[in-house]
């Protein structure tokens, strides 16, 4: 049983660790998305030094008893709604309660316009999203189906004005 589990910023200095986090995170997708590895032997992230030279992206981990459990990346829209970018657990920590738990305290600690999205193809990820932000509004989201260039598969969206301050 957990003790702890903490959101946690990421400095600079830890890259690396989210660089390796991020290749499990996108082997997961090549389930259902069919990413193939780069020719030298990686999955890479095209916006991960982006985390640290724009101040619209941030990243956290996510921490089960001091371990590295998974993490958070967010990205500020011009217009102040904050997205979650990429969001993973890994599987030692899946269906924990980790994920619900990181998930409402990043909420908790952005109050204000969020935009939560997944890919078509990613089914338990939208059972996921549905189930958490559906408990953390109280059922008050609103969802759209996209279906363009941009983005294909379902994009919730909610106002929080809970932020609690301390609590992650």
């Amino acid at each position: 049983m957990l003790n702890t589990i903490e959101i946690v910023p990421i400095p600079y200095k830890d890259k690396e660790v989210l660089r390796q986090l991020l290749e499990f995170y996108l082997y997961d997708f090549s389930e259902c998305e069919g990413f193939d590895l780069y020719p030298h032997g990686r999955y890479e992230y095209k916006y991960l030094d982006h985390y640290w030279t724009e101040p619209s992206r941030q990243p956290f981990f996510i921490l089960a008893d001091h371990l590295y459990a998974g993490f958070i990346l967010l990205r500020e829209e011009e217009d102040g709604t904050q997205t979650i970018a990429e969001f993973f657990i890994m599987r030692k920590y899946r269906r924990q309660g980790i994920g619900k738990y990181a998930a409402e305290c990043i909420f908790d600690l952005f109050p204000g316009k969020w935009r939560v999205s997944e890919m078509a193809t990613n089914i338990k990820a939208q059972y996921f999203w549905r189930h958490v932000i559906g408990d953390y509004t109280g059922g008050k989201y609103e969802e759209k189906i996209s279906d363009n260039d941009d983005w294909k598969g379902p994009i919730q969206t909610f106002t929080n004005f809970r932020g609690e301050e301390g609590k992650c």
